[in-house]
């Protein structure tokens, strides 16, 4: 785990009035809705939360997505599974494309005005439609026997997602439409063997888009920065409950248990 975790950052360690550009991806936006402790122990004091290991098979689909949707890009050509579904759409021939694809550099930004905060967001894919609206596209892999959709509870984040992209490019005076897509791609497990390929169903899901939430996040989230004050934790917060329940058993065994002087430190 170490090589896979920085628990301190030394960078953004200071208020956000600093006069330094202070960026705020669009996971951030979550994490600040999810939890504003956390959001704040990360952001503000530099103290990340441990994170999951990468999902090199969900990394591999998105590659050859990109890779594909590319060839019909360049050709100005609609996609089967577009055509497929009726949209009469293509991907989107940009020369920003393959910066708004890759967060490292930079994706797609915006400066927020009257605070110092730049929101930054990176997506899948943007197609355009027939009244030259971009359409968002995110893609999503899983595997499970079950139809995929969008309904669970916790894929509120990728509702969330779908939205501050739409947001972010209205911001850069894009025309966008209300409606998004999510392209699924689900694993198939129920084939007699391997062989050394994996199938999918692909699965589009449109999406409406609600953004008038995000403005209001963002100046809470802004106003969150500037204090000095740590914010309560998330009601659901699993990061703050594991950080309490070891607080309480650091009490426990400090008065009422004999335990190795090591094991306190560690705790």
């Amino acid at each position: 785990m170490p090589k896979f975790y920085t628990p301190r950052r030394t960078r953004h360690l200071s208020a956000p009035q600093s006069g330094d550009l202070f960026k705020i991806s669009r996971s951030k936006i979550d994490l600040f809705l999810n939890c504003p402790k956390c959001f704040y122990l990360d952001r503000r004091l530099g103290i990340n939360q441990p994170p999951s290991f990468p999902f090199s098979l969900n990394a591999a689909v998105d590659t050859l997505l990109k890779r594909e949707f590319d060839t019909y890009r360049s050709q100005g050509e609609i996609h089967p599974l577009m055509e497929k579904a009726g949209i009469k759409a293509v991907p989107y021939n940009h020369p920003q494309i393959n910066v708004w694809r890759d967060s490292l550099r930079g994706g797609i930004t915006y400066n927020y005005p009257g605070t110092d905060l730049t929101i930054t967001g990176s997506v899948d894919d943007i197609w355009i439609n027939d009244n030259e609206e971009l359409l968002v596209v995110d893609y999503k892999a899983t595997a499970k026997a079950e139809e995929v959709s969008i309904d669970a509870e916790w894929q509120i984040g990728y509702k969330r997602q779908m939205e501050i992209y739409q947001w972010l490019f209205r911001k850069n005076n894009f025309k966008v439409c209300e409606t998004g897509y999510f392209l699924y791609c689900n694993g198939l497990t129920n084939r007699e063997a391997f062989n050394q390929r994996l199938e999918f169903d692909v699965t589009l899901i449109p999406y409406n888009g609600a953004t008038a939430w995000i403005d209001r996040t963002i100046e809470d989230l802004y106003s969150c920065l500037c204090s000095e004050d740590i914010p309560p934790q998330g009601p659901d917060c699993p990061y703050c409950r594991y950080r309490e329940m070891v607080g309480n058993l650091k009490i426990k065994v400090t008065h009422k248990i004999k335990v190795p002087y090591n094991l306190i430190d560690w705790l």
